[in-house]
């Protein structure tokens, strides 16, 4: 409605569109597709917001999000969850110009589905492009896209319907994700790698926040990023993921968590590769298979604050061994956070250092044993643990409170 007292005023804020998807929306259907058709329409408008009806939605691919677009769930009741995967051999060589390959049982693969190739030297996984089926015609199946990389029979190729449930293209950035579940059906999925795959899965993509998301059953990460700036989690969730719950990737600056939980994964947080000024915050990473929280290789400048981390079956939060000093974890701070009954898988280790790691603070924090002899050293300090500034920490039923081989640390 116009202010009378403004009735002059130039109209120069942009609008968007709403456009809702699912049952009783503007767009009818309950899969993939039409959750794509939404949002490709809003892509045309330069953005938009797609509120996803409540339901759940069958994914035979990836929803492939666009700069500027909001996707809104209801909440719990939005459940986008991916269909089984099924992997086949390739039975003629596709090299890397080529749009089509042909496969041993191609019945699995429909068009529109999701597609992922994979090849191996000596067993390791080498290559992997994802793509959309666009046609199937007998064992041949024609491809969205050249896949720019040779698939030849030596290499033990692979077909395979793995896809992440939410993706984007290199570049895509200004999105929000809000208010819904992804479920991995991961009793019905083969594993992925999780620089490849996850529940959500990025790559040089900036900008991105999501709000009360949960990630959960995927064959693979939750959410997992890759040289992505400025990705923001606010109140989301990672739960019984295969590996690890939230993998800001290798260069990606700036991550923030807040109030999140990473729980039943392999890994609650792990910062990859040169992940610095990030932020976990009033997060509980608790129950996971391994490690509550990893920081390693060149992951410099990070703030854990309030954070809970129990029950993690190895480490509560283990700093990585590195080869040299430039590689090293350095000037990360852990405060006010809360360890208990970490570690009783291996050796009962709240923090422990197992590399270079120069100038870590660790104040304020309370690590305690619940009298169950789960937790059984607070800190665990390496020889190349240089600088390391303990201060205000509380340890409670704890047999050693620190083990530091070289007396470096002042508390």
């Amino acid at each position: 409605m116009t202010d009378p007292d403004r009735d002059n005023q130039t109209r120069a804020l942009p609008g968007q569109l709403k456009l809702s998807a699912g049952p009783g929306g503007d767009l009818e259907g309950t899969d993939d597709r039409v959750l794509q058709a939404g949002a490709d329409y809003l892509a045309r408008l330069g953005g938009g917001i797609l509120q996803v009806m409540p339901g759940t939605y069958d994914m035979h691919n990836a929803l492939y999000l666009h700069e500027g677009l909001t996707l809104r769930g209801s909440g719990p009741t939005t459940i986008l969850r991916k269909t089984a995967s099924t992997t086949t051999t390739l039975t003629r060589e596709t090299d890397w110009y080529e749009y089509g390959i042909t496969v041993a049982e191609p019945s699995a693969f429909q068009p529109g589905c999701g597609i992922m190739l994979r090849g191996y030297s000596a067993g390791v996984l080498k290559d992997v492009v994802r793509g959309t089926v666009v046609a199937v015609d007998g064992d041949e199946i024609t491809l969205s896209r050249r896949p720019e990389k040779n698939f030849w029979l030596d290499a033990e190729s692979t077909a395979s319907t793995l896809f992440p449930i939410l993706t984007a293209a290199e570049g895509v950035c200004d999105v929000v994700v809000e208010e819904l579940v992804l479920d991995g059906n991961r009793k019905q999925n083969e594993e992925i790698n999780g620089n490849y795959a996850g529940a959500v899965f990025l790559q040089q993509c900036h900008r991105f926040t999501f709000r009360r998301v949960t990630a959960r059953q995927y064959n693979g990460d939750g959410f997992s990023f890759q040289i992505c700036d400025d990705i923001h989690f606010e109140d989301c969730q990672s739960l019984d993921n295969a590996n690890l719950g939230f993998h800001p990737g290798s260069g990606s600056q700036r991550p923030v968590f807040r109030g999140c939980t990473a729980r039943g994964n392999s890994q609650g947080i792990f910062f990859c590769w040169g992940v610095t000024h990030g932020l976990a915050e009033d997060c509980d990473c608790s129950d996971n298979r391994d490690f509550g929280i990893s920081i390693g290789h060149r992951d410099t400048d990070n703030h854990i604050l309030n954070t809970r981390l129990e029950g993690n079956h190895r480490v509560g939060l283990l700093l990585r061994k590195s080869e040299n000093d430039f590689r090293g974890a350095h000037r990360n701070l852990i405060e006010n956070c809360h360890f208990l009954d970490n570690g009783f898988a291996e050796d009962g280790v709240a923090i422990d250092f197992q590399g270079v790691a120069h100038d870590i603070e660790i104040r304020n924090c309370r690590l305690e044993d619940s009298g169950q002899g789960r937790q059984l050293i607070g800190i665990r300090l390496s020889s190349q643990a240089l600088g390391t500034r303990l201060a205000g920490n509380c340890f409670h039923q704890m047999q050693q409170d620190v083990i530091d081989p070289d007396e470096t640390s002042t508390s």
